[in-house]
This record gives C-alpha cells, structure tokens and sequence, in this order.
C-alpha cells in the first residue's frame, strides 16, 4: 500500500512548511488526486486519519479532490476525459493521447492556524 507512504511525504511536507512559516496547526488541507495519479484515494485517507494524530495536521478537514484525467488526441486533435492511460480516444476510437492532466497528486492549499 504505497498511500500510506504518500501520506506519510503529505505531513513531512506540511509539518516543515509549518516549521518555515511558523504555524501551529492547520485548519484545512486539500489535496488533488487526479484519476490518473494510480493513488486509491479511501487508502490514502486511511493513511493520513492513521498518521495525523500528533502532528499540525490533528483535527483538520482533509479534502481530496480527484479531476479527470485528460488527454489530447493525436489522431483527431480533440482535448478528451480518459479513464485510464490505456483509453483510446473517446470521440474517434483512435490512438495515442497524450496526457495533459489528473496524473498530479499535490497539496492545493492548506489554511492554518497560529493558537
């Protein structure tokens, strides 16, 4: 399961930004998983309500948002949604496309607290 090891890198980098910018705790985080990012996103929300406790992340709203992947289409020109690396291009059937997005996993932001 290397969500767990995914959340572990998600508080490592929120606990030094905390130490950087002198925080204390954090409100809310959000999180982008594309659907392309090969990240199970019920694990990696195990994961961090599992390793949380004890760290700025403590008590704060987690969100996830998972975007479509996207894809361009070298055969018809089309920007598509794509499931999966292997879909064929939903408009025409054809291959390859390219990636262009939902392959990302990163912190969007995070609103802190200083009490």
């Amino acid at each position: 399961m290397h969500e767990l090891s995914l959340a572990d890198e998600i508080v490592r980098m929120v606990e030094a930004a905390a130490a950087r910018e002198h925080f204390k705790r954090v409100a809310t985080l959000r999180l982008e998983a594309g659907a392309l990012a090969g990240v199970e996103v019920p694990a990696l929300r195990f994961a961090l309500d599992a390793i949380v406790p004890g760290t700025c992340l403590e008590g704060a709203q987690i969100h996830i948002d998972q975007p479509p992947g996207r894809a361009w289409c070298a055969r018809c020109g089309a920007e598509v949604i794509i499931a999966s690396r292997a879909d064929p291009c939903p408009r025409c059937d054809g291959y390859p496309v390219q990636v262009t997005g939902g392959s990302e996993l990163r912190v969007r932001d995070l609103v802190v607290l200083n009490d």
